[in-house]
């Protein structure tokens, strides 16, 4: 995987997170409390400027009550 399409599965990451976020009418503190980690973190995330660790991934899936893989799937919702 070259650095393009790393940048392009962060951005689809966090576009998919954000969609749940919004779907389900919560903040980003809101679902940084709830997983553990701090609003900015989720900001980032949101933004394709942090790199999630699976720890994070599987906590947010399991949150939402989706697979890890719904992250990562190269198919568009």
């Amino acid at each position: 995987m070259n650095q393009h399409d790393l940048n392009n599965l962060l951005v689809q990451i966090g576009e998919k997170i954000r969609i749940l976020r919004k779907k389900e009418n919560i903040s980003q503190l809101d679902l940084g409390n709830i997983v553990g980690r701090s609003a900015n973190q989720i900001g980032r995330i949101e933004r394709a400027e942090g790199n999630p660790t699976i720890e994070t991934l599987y906590r947010i899936a399991t949150h939402f009550k989706v697979e890890i893989s719904y992250f990562i799937n190269e198919k568009r919702d």
